[in-house]
């Protein structure tokens, strides 16, 4: 069930870092050093970002599933999943997480993300809905956010997107998550007017209540 964000809080623990509009490699660089170097003491972080247009195709991914991609270039990166899309107007979490130091595995932190986002929509009474074949978040059938993950030395990085006020369009040059004809909205299309300035200072408070929640339970 949805919580009041008033009723949230930010844990001490978990460092939340705005880095605004950067580009895709540089940032995949900084999680993989990050996560190289960090010890059993370091604090769990979140970054918020959001992507110059780019393709990326997960470990799994196959190359197929990008139909044309056009201007925008495709990066083969170490996530799990498909291929999907990034671009202004997504606001995307990446989730540094100890997950060995919480004794969980990534079925855990998956469930927390999707969770997270439900919350959201359920703020502004939309109801978010998640699929056992695509991990994500769904509003009436249409994916409104991606999820992808890698684990290393029990550690997470990458994380999720979820879109906004973005322009949809390079998703039809692609099979989104590896699916044929998914369809795919935002939260602009829903009827949910909220910016991402806003959204940067709600959604970690979702994040890190789940994070919570599923280490209490």
């Amino acid at each position: 069930m949805s919580q009041p964000l008033s009723r949230l809080s930010i844990q001490p623990q978990i460092e939340v870092r705005h880095l605004g509009l950067q580009e895709y490699n540089s940032i995949w660089e900084k999680m993989r050093n990050f996560t190289v170097q960090r010890d059993s003491t370091t604090r769990d972080e979140i970054w918020l970002v959001q992507h110059p247009p780019v393709f990326t195709l997960g470990t799994n991914g196959k190359e197929h599933h990008i139909l044309n991609a056009g201007y925008i270039p495709v990066i083969k990166t170490d996530r799990g999943g498909q291929v999907t899309y990034h671009g202004p107007g997504q606001l995307i979490a990446y989730l540094l997480i100890d997950l060995k130091r919480r004794h969980w595995g990534i079925r855990q932190l998956v469930t927390a993300m999707e969770q997270s986002i439900i919350d959201l929509l359920a703020e502004y009474q939309v109801k978010g809905e998640t699929r056992r074949d695509a991990p994500g978040v769904y509003v009436a059938e249409a994916k409104i956010a991606a999820l992808g993950l890698r684990v290393r030395r029990g550690c997470s990085y990458h994380g999720l997107s979820l879109n906004v006020d973005m322009d949809l369009t390079p998703f039809q040059r692609i099979n989104p998550c590896g699916y044929e004809q998914m369809e795919v909205t935002s939260l602009r299309d829903i009827g949910m007017n909220i910016s991402i300035k806003e959204l940067e200072l709600m959604l970690p408070h979702y994040i890190i209540h789940n994070l919570s929640v599923s280490e209490s339970n």
